[in-house]
């Protein structure tokens, strides 16, 4: 306890030695002026940002800061004690300076030309061979009290003279109570980061994570800016945008010269940036700080301005021997912006509420008004042109076994400054908050659940084997689950047992499995199943399992096939940036319609398969993690691929016939930050050989046979053809394409808020060796089958709407007939 005094005091002399003043520059007609450069006289400098505001920090106390601005006259204002908000006007100079023109050009042009030009010289991923450095980073959630009104609000209603009840609104209060004390949310790490052979790795050495005693690892993860300034595409907030010094910047931005300012005893061009278009969250602003002499960056300001005020620093330090700017800091901010809907960040780790709806009503700022996010990454140890190797260069971020676990001194080494009293009781609070409110366990089950499982001690019981319906078996009810952590970390057992109400019979499936290695997340799986399933079904053995409390494509179903199925598979991530199964089966196959197969001449009615298969994904832009569980995607980029290949094997276990499949799919998707998203999908399979119906192509039909548009009405799918007729066609070989985009949310009452998507299908097929098929009359895709439609999700309660039209050579006479009018259901977990 007297340690922790002495702490006490030791940080409250700290905190009162530091000298902070805030303010905001405008012009004579009240306009703020953003970036405008503020300097003292031991030359610590700041500039405004875009809304002329300004925080100036010193670690002694000033009597005096300078103000400047190009074009303005410069104002030296004197600093007066208890005075922490300083407004500053000022005035245009008398003869209007404007922009020098050299050459019949603006000269931020010309300067930022030249930024490009250089790029190759100035870049440390281009110059140097190699380095490597150190950071210590620290994020933190947190508000200002000092913004937050914190008095109680009390309104009291009177009857007969007398008080009846009096309504307390405390939150405020109770927010600036705590945010006074602690911050919301905190975390620390210590990485190294090493380049070479034009790769960058980062190895977290250590880190620690309030509330957590094992780190969230999708936060420590989490890409909130562009490690590099000179990068084509510049990053920010997981969202990327033309750089303002990529190769054809000078088509998307302004560039206006500001001032000159010195940076590390160099003189630099200060060049303010802005994006061309003028549509919301269009690009970025910013200012650059050119050096003089090279041309390279040696301070970079970016931001954005919409749902959220995003900014991001990068400052240099200038390397003589190597003549580059080299990174040494990094500072990035969230604060609210301007917005309709509440939005949640960092897993809603943190909440902005939205805004009024009604536009003529002035909303009460709340707390979230005034909480922001808040990086700051300081690099040292800093080694040039190194000839260490880098250890697995596939990983985009690795973390070390011990990294969560390490001794306070080992942070002490790395720390700019040493923890404050306000971070120290953050690590405090949230911890025994923690401990208190089981939010780790919380946390563990919330994930299990989002998967579609509910751990009941050793074993995950898994929600999708409950309960189902389709036309062939009626209601599904059934029990299944997989053995978890703590029946053993190496070895796992899952089942399943189900029984139809309609076909009256009894599915099951038992599998086991060992692992082979955790770091690649290679497990050696066997198992039996004995089950149903829909016919020309496509199936890639990597897709994630997606839970969905209800799917209701199946609901239609009622052409299925039975099967009895042996199998042994190498589940692994042992390639870099992919995720494989390799698989041998041996498969008897019943079809449970009216179906034969002619296969030379002779007739069958069922068949055995014995086939090997090999399955693989494959994200080549997307980042991976390695941690002390396994390997994971950190960061899912688009494109991505996945393959498939299924090959019979003649004569081995009585095997039927000899075949083969190729399948693929590529998928690509672009999220916007005011909430639209653009996603595409390609797919297409070939099966040559002798292949059964049962495992052709069915294009994913989900339309009823039914006369009436009404009659047809039921739960859309995924990515199915909503004016299909099940069972309609059947291929051999086909491609499927679609393209869906959807908007922000669109009012139109004041509590229905759905949000619009556009969607259009199209595929093409063929049927070869149609003689071999005895049984269902189908058609082929040669001439292809287009739809299109909009759906409105979220418009009540999570359920939807939506329509779609059926066009183009397999369009049908009555017009009614290629309608189709779909419910949706779309859940938000909030996870």
């Amino acid at each position: 306890m007297k340690l922790f005094c002495l702490f006490t005091l030791f940080f409250t002399l700290t905190l009162q030695a530091q000298f902070q003043i805030n303010g905001i520059v405008k012009d004579s007609g009240n306009k703020p002026l953003p970036f405008a450069t503020i300097t003292t006289s031991e030359n610590n400098n700041t500039i405004t940002d875009v809304d002329g505001k300004f925080i100036l920090s010193t670690n002694v106390k000033i009597t005096s800061f300078t103000v400047s601005y190009i074009g303005f006259q410069t104002k030296v204002i004197p600093v007066q004690d208890n005075k922490k908000f300083y407004p500053v006007s000022l005035k245009q100079k008398t003869d209007d300076l404007k922009e020098v023109i050299v050459s019949n050009e603006n000269p931020a042009f010309a300067i930022i030309r030249k930024v490009i030009a250089n790029k190759s010289i100035n870049n440390p991923q281009k110059k140097l061979n190699s380095f490597e450095y150190k950071t210590y980073n620290k994020l933190i959630v947190t508000a200002n009290p000092d913004s937050i009104n914190g008095r109680i609000d009390s309104s009291a209603s009177y009857k007969d003279l007398k008080k009846n009840r009096i309504n307390i609104d405390s939150s405020d209060y109770k927010f600036k109570e705590v945010i006074s004390k602690q911050h919301l949310f905190q975390t620390e790490k210590i990485s190294q980061y090493q380049f070479a052979n034009k790769k960058l790795k980062e190895t977290i050495l250590g880190t620690k994570m309030a509330g957590f005693k094992q780190p969230v690892y999708e936060i420590i993860a989490f890409n909130l800016q562009s490690i590099s300034i000179y990068d084509s595409k510049y990053e920010l907030f997981e969202t990327k945008y033309n750089n303002p010094v990529s190769d054809d910047a000078l088509k998307d931005y302004n560039y206006k010269l500001l001032d000159t300012a010195a940076i590390k005893g160099r003189n630099t061009f200060m060049i303010y940036f802005k994006n061309k278009q003028k549509r919301k969250a269009a690009g970025l602003e910013g200012v650059l700080y050119i050096d003089q002499e090279n041309f390279a960056i040696a301070k970079a300001v970016m931001r954005i301005k919409g749902v959220l005020d995003i900014s991001g620093i990068h400052e240099f330090e200038y390397v003589p021997q190597e003549k580059i700017w080299f990174p040494s800091n990094t500072t990035f901010k969230i604060v609210k912006g301007k917005n309709d809907d509440d939005i949640n960040i960092l897993g809603g780790t943190i909440q902005f509420d939205g805004d009024s709806e009604d536009a003529f009503t002035t909303r009460k700022k709340s707390a979230s008004d005034f909480t922001y996010v808040l990086s700051e990454s300081n690099n040292s140890d800093i080694h040039y042109n190194t000839i260490t190797p880098i250890k697995d260069p596939s990983y985009y971020i690795e973390i070390k076994d011990d990294a969560s676990t390490k001794p306070e001194e080992f942070w002490n080494e790395y720390r700019k400054e040493n923890l404050d009293l306000k971070s120290q009781r953050t690590y405090q609070l949230l911890d025994s908050i923690s401990i208190n409110k089981r939010i780790e366990k919380r946390l563990w089950l919330g994930r299990k659940i989002i998967n579609g499982y509910i751990p009941i001690g050793p074993v995950d019981l898994d929600l999708k084997k409950v309960i189902s319906y389709n036309n062939y078996e009626g209601f599904r009810l059934g029990l299944g689950g997989i053995t978890n952590d703590r029946f053993s970390k190496r070895f796992r057992i899952e089942g399943y047992g189900a029984y139809g109400t309609k076909d009256g019979n009894f599915k099951y499936n038992l599998g086991s499995g060992i692992l082979m290695d955790k770091n690649t997340n290679t497990w050696l799986n066997g198992s039996y199943t004995d089950d149903v399933r829909e016919i020309a079904s496509t199936v890639f053995a990597v897709d994630k399992r997606v839970f969905k409390i209800y799917d209701p494509r199946p609901i239609n179903i009622s052409t299925f096939y039975h099967y009895i199925s042996w199998k042994t598979n190498l589940q692994t991530k042992i390639i870099p940036k992919t995720e494989a199964v390799f698989e041998l089966a041996r498969t008897y196959v019943e079809p449970k319609f009216d179906y034969l197969f002619n296969h030379n001449g002779q007739l069958y009615s069922h068949y055995v398969m014995t086939t090997a298969m090999a399955s693989i994904v494959w994200a080549p832009f997307s980042n991976f993690m390695q941690t002390p569980t396994g390997r994971s995607e950190t960061e899912k980029r688009f494109p991505r691929f996945t393959f498939q290949f299924t090959q019979s094997l003649p004569n081995v276990l009585d095997n039927d016939f000899s075949f083969a499949k190729i399948d693929f799919k590529t998928e690509y998707e672009k999220k916007y930050l005011d909430g639209q998203k653009t996603s595409l999908l390609f797919q297409g399979g070939y099966a040559l050989g002798d292949v059964p119906i049962t495992h052709l192509y069915n294009t994913m039909p989900n339309n009823l046979n039914k006369e009436t548009v009404i009659q047809r009405i039921t739960f859309s799918g995924r990515n199915s053809f909503e004016t299909m007729y099940f069972n309609e066609f059947f291929s051999s070989e086909y491609l499927f394409f679609q393209i869906k985009h959807g908007f922000n949310r669109v009012k139109i009452f004041k509590k229905v808020r759905p949000s619009l998507v556009l969607v259009t299908r199209m595929a093409w097929g063929n049927m070869e060796k149609p003689e071999q098929h005895i049984g269902p009359a189908y058609k082929t895709l040669d001439k292809g089958f287009f739809e299109s439609g909009l759906e409105l999700n979220k418009i009540f309660k999570g359920f939807g709407l939506s329509g779609f039209y059926r066009y183009g050579p397999n369009q049908l006479p009555k017009i009614e007939d290629n309608i189709a009018v779909k419910i949706s259901y779309v859940l938000d977990l909030g996870l």
